[in-house]
């Protein structure tokens, strides 16, 4: 036992500035989960408890369906520009400050959505909540990368993924029954509250996980040095991009389905809800049996490379019935098609961030905002293409989506080259 005074390692070093041992996760593990799913349920919860209400918007700010579209892809601009910002931000602040501050923006930014008199400032503050609502997407990452490496790594999104996921279940049903009681601005009240009821839960009870000796001291010359050595790494570099197209087939769906199901096939904003709800449960299904089945049993490489490919087939199917090569098919061909699609992404996405933050535990937050940044403006650029032919054919949806599905597995196997791997090397421990 120490001596009075008597200065040890231990003694030296206060408790707060250790970097999160396995003891203290096994204290905070599931209250941790928790707030880091609901940080990453905040893009789901903006974006998709809106989606109902696309068409009513369009009719009650006197706006065609395109302009309105542009909320969507505004919002999602500023989820991306906003990760390369506040990732930084995080290695050298580390990771409540910059957290916090941005929840409190995306509140204020989702309030006065609620009250935009035009279309044009309705997309001027989405393009501010997704600034805003970047800080909880690249720091629930990189706290992740914090406490894990290797497959508990890939485990832990695929539970983030099943939190995360309940989100685009659960919002477009909430945003179609808040239209039963009041108009699309009632949506952007509910999303105050919850961003206020997030605050407040990540204020109270989510600690620090990035030690003070951990962080970097330097500004942005730094930062931009860091993301150039990450983008110098052909590998990072296959699996961020070959992850980014494989959301923009997630988001052409997201942009365009409320349209293709709701205009197109004539189906209720209740139906919408169910259907999106139903395939967003695929996509939960679909990670779970990641994260709880394959990963550590199966190469995490040829996980990927199922998903890529399953989303690749089902995007060249809704292609083929959605251009008439099978005659009408109908509401559910078409939706059967975007629920393997969308339940596919269960197997590519967590396994791309995985792989790509396996190689970068020296900075977390930059590369969490490299790989979001990268998702997010490709996302936003695939958005408006989904109607560019109108509102009367879903063709351009599913050309987006076969486009994307196509690069994202050519980015895979041209710059990952997973046969090149040691198997060490995507499992670290």
């Amino acid at each position: 036992m120490p001596e009075r005074g008597q200065t040890t390692e231990e003694h030296r070093i206060p408790k707060a500035a250790e970097p999160p041992g396995p003891a203290a996760l096994r204290r905070t593990g599931a209250l941790v989960t928790l707030v880091l799913g609901g940080l990453t349920a905040v893009p789901p919860l903006s974006m998709d408890m809106y989606l109902p209400a696309l068409p009513e918007v369009t009719d009650a700010l006197h706006a065609p369906a395109a302009t309105i579209q542009l909320t969507l892809t505004a919002c999602l601009l500023g989820m991306a520009l906003g990760q390369l910002v506040v990732g930084p931000m995080s290695d050298k602040w580390g990771r409540r400050r910059p957290l916090l501050i941005g929840l409190l923006v995306y509140i204020l930014a989702t309030a006065i959505c609620a009250f935009a008199p035009t279309a044009e400032l309705l997309i001027g503050f989405r393009l501010l909540q997704g600034l805003a609502g970047a800080a909880g997407i690249v720091i629930a990452r990189a706290i992740v990368r914090d406490l894990y490496d290797g497959v508990e790594m890939a485990r832990f999104f695929s539970t983030l993924m099943l939190i995360s996921g309940v989100a685009p279940v659960v919002a477009p049903l909430i945003g179609g029954q808040v239209l039963r009681f009041t108009d699309w601005r009632g949506i952007f009240v509910v999303l105050t509250g919850v961003g206020i009821a997030l605050t407040l839960l990540v204020w109270r009870r989510l600690p620090e996980t990035l030690a003070p000796e951990k962080r970097h001291s330097g500004g942005t010359p730094e930062a931009l040095r860091t993301m150039k050595s990450l983008l110098a790494d052909r590998v990072f570099t296959g699996y961020m991009i070959a992850g980014g197209f494989a959301f923009a087939a997630l988001f052409a769906y997201i942009s365009a389905s409320p349209f293709v199901i709701q205009e197109i096939y004539g189906a209720s904003p209740q139906t919408f809800s169910l259907l999106f709800g139903v395939n967003s449960v695929g996509l939960i299904a679909a990670g779970q049996l990641n994260g709880k089945v394959l990963v550590g049993r199966v190469s995490l490489n040829k996980v990927l490379a199922s998903g890529l490919t399953a989303i690749t087939v089902a995007a060249t199917a809704l292609l083929l019935m959605t251009s008439g090569a099978f005659g009408d098919v109908g509401l559910f061909p078409v939706a059967a098609g975007l629920f393997v699609l969308m339940s596919a992404m269960g197997l590519a996405m967590p396994n791309t961030q995985s792989l790509a933050l396996t190689r970068t535990p020296h900075a977390a937050g930059s590369a969490s905002a490299l790989l979001g940044t990268t998702s997010f403006l490709i996302g936003a650029i695939a958005s408006p293409l989904v109607g560019i032919a109108g509102e009367d054919t879903a063709v351009p949806m599913a050309v987006v989506q076969l486009v994307c599905a196509l690069a994202a597995i050519a980015c895979f196997v041209g710059l990952c080259r997973p046969w090149q791997q040691r198997p060490t090397e995507e499992a670290d421990h």
